[in-house]
């Protein structure tokens, strides 16, 4: 396949809104390779270890823990690379090297599965907010594991790493945890939570994290540009979204639903704005965003039935519907309809919260 055929630069607004970027095209087992490459080389002979996310939460903590205890490798894992990457640290983290995982939250055993040796040889600490499931987490814990999980609905993860480590930071790490907060909890009260947010996916993680010690919530010049400059197509992908976002009526509530590469709280906003209760965006690698509001708060839920977790007012998830490329070129022609069907199928299915208190009581 010629190289320019997925060239983001060369493809037009509308093309770009609607199929992934060109990294979905490469096959996972070059970029696993090229992700254990990494992680041997942030875990070989490192004294600490930080396995975190990489949006602003995950990486608030990196800047966190190297502040307080000094340089540490990083192995950088998604939600859905967390096992893997336990796994590597397991294989290749050196014997008594301290290691921290951060903002991520197991969905299986399987996720876990290399815990137990991890921390025969290691100490293990792990920093988190998100829904954790009683039984995942007592077995963390009986493996040694000093386990720390915020409440998802009043801290980040930052915050969790801000009071768990014994270290006298300076002002400007309180703020950046309050900024992150704001992003992550999508409280969306201080405007510098956006430049976060979009800086951490935009930059090299590195960068990112470099950028926050040294200046916390508050950009330098250079960067306030660099992410004016980013934001142009930003807003166009953001408006192409919520033009072909659809309101449907889902029980008691109402569900915005769209289909598009976007920033997903953006659109999830303007939904709200036009009476959306809860709000589904559908991206063309196959992954989906459910975000609710003060009026949903289930959005967990909904994303725990299609292969997905978080919070209360912010999950994601990517339905088991894809078995090859044929599907794939289904969901990009009809703009998502399999899996927006599928994750709209999972807020029917949600119980009622009254029937759902009983069953917990019994």
């Amino acid at each position: 396949m010629d190289d320019w055929i997925i060239d983001d630069e060369r493809l037009s607004l509308e093309r770009k809104s609607v199929l992934p970027g060109e990294g979905f095209f490469y096959p996972d087992s070059l970029e696993e390779s090229h992700k254990e490459a990494e992680a041997v080389e942030a875990l070989t002979a490192a004294e600490r270890v930080i396995i975190a996310d990489t949006d602003a939460d995950g990486l608030g903590c990196v800047a966190l823990i190297r502040e307080a205890c000094g340089d540490a490798g990083l192995v950088p894992a998604g939600p859905h690379e967390l096992g893997q990457s336990v796994e590597w640290a397991r294989e290749y983290a050196a014997d008594d090297a301290a290691v921290f995982i951060c903002d991520l939250c197991p969905d299986s055993p399987e996720d876990i599965a290399g815990i137990d040796e991890l921390a025969e040889r290691t100490t293990v600490r792990w920093f988190d907010h998100h829904q954790w499931d009683e039984d995942l987490a007592a077995t963390v814990r009986r493996a040694g594991v000093d386990l720390t999980v915020g409440d998802s609905e009043e801290v980040c993860t930052a915050d969790v790493a801000l009071a768990e480590l014994d270290y006298d930071f300076p002002a400007r790490f309180d703020t950046l945890a309050a900024v992150t907060r704001d992003h992550d909890l999508w409280i969306k009260e201080d405007e510098r939570s956006d430049d976060l947010a979009d800086y951490s996916m935009w930059s090299d993680p590195e960068k990112y994290v470099e950028t926050i010690r040294e200046h916390g919530a508050d950009f330098p010049p250079e960067v306030e540009e660099f992410l004016a400059e980013r934001r142009v197509e930003k807003e166009a992908l953001i408006e192409k979204a919520v033009e072909r976002a659809q309101l449907r009526e889902v029980g008691e509530w109402t569900v915005g639903v769209t289909y598009g590469r976007c920033s997903q709280n953006e659109v999830a906003e303007a939904l709200r704005q036009q009476g959306a209760d809860a709000a589904v965006i559908v991206k063309p690698a196959g992954s989906a965003s459910i975000r609710g509001t003060e009026t949903f708060e289930r959005a967990h839920e909904v994303a725990a039935q299609v292969h997905g977790g978080g919070h209360p007012r912010a999950a994601g998830c990517k339905p088991h519907i894809y078995d090859d490329m044929l599907d794939y070129a289904h969901h990009w022609t009809t703009r998502g309809a399999v899996a927006k069907q599928k994750i709209l199928d999972a807020f029917e299915n949600l119980p009622d919260e009254d029937e759902e208190g009983i069953e917990t009581e019994q």
